[in-house]
């Protein structure tokens, strides 16, 4: 089995990881869960988003994603779905910052800290929403995978994929959760998730340009 489908597992395995560790979205996301909300809900986050790559294989196994790349619109309006998302969490990041705080306490009051369920939420639907993961499963799992490879094999890489996109990211929950780092995180947690806000807002405003630049193509 590994002599016939070890090259192939091996060649998608690899570009995945390196589109994994490029800071995005989903980066964002954790890192801002880690920091104001404490480990476990960055790790659960980061779940999510391994979850939220099962929307990816799904549609790719099912032959869904043919639909994205013969019909534009289909794709412009998921990116434009996907845009609002980001301006949402992007105003959320924005109007929970804070004046500067010096302590080396988390910023949010129990009261205000999310529950689990809604931590794994927000990173299921960060990445399930995000198009880059789609752009990936339609130019890289659709060239890579051959047509003939069984079923069970496909559904095989697609688990793989989902587990390290999760452990990727709670690796990165557990590097910026280490006592040390977050409270020097902390200190400056105003201009940290103002900055994270405005990133996500960029990233969010890119892809709505894209989208409507490609509803206008079309129209």
């Amino acid at each position: 089995m590994w002599q016939l489908y070890g090259q192939e597992f091996f060649s998608l395995a690899v570009i995945h990881f390196l589109a994994v560790i490029l800071p995005g979205p989903d980066f964002l996301i954790t890192l801002q869960q880690s920091l104001k909300y404490g480990r476990k809900h960055g790790v659960i986050t980061a779940l999510g988003i391994g979850a939220g790559i099962s929307v990816h294989v799904l549609y790719t196994l099912i032959g869904v994603a043919i639909l994205f790349q013969t019909h534009a619109w289909l794709m412009a309006s998921l990116q434009l779905l996907a845009a609002a998302y980001l301006c949402y969490l992007a105003r959320h990041c924005l109007a929970s910052s804070t004046a500067p705080n010096t302590a080396t306490l988390a910023t949010a009051t129990p009261s205000r800290v999310p529950s689990w369920q809604r931590s794994f939420l927000t990173g299921f639907f960060c990445n399930a929403l995000n198009p880059k993961a789609t752009i990936f499963f339609l130019a890289i799992f659709s060239s890579i995978v051959s047509p003939q490879t069984p079923l069970n094999i496909q559904i095989a890489y697609g688990a793989w994929m989902c587990s390290i996109n999760a452990l990727w990211f709670i690796v990165v929950s557990y590097i910026f959760t280490q006592q040390q780092i977050r409270q020097k995180f902390l200190a400056y947690s105003c201009y940290i998730e103002r900055i994270m806000g405005g990133l996500l807002m960029l990233i969010a405003l890119r892809i709505g340009y894209v989208a409507l630049q490609s509803l206008c193509g079309t129209g």
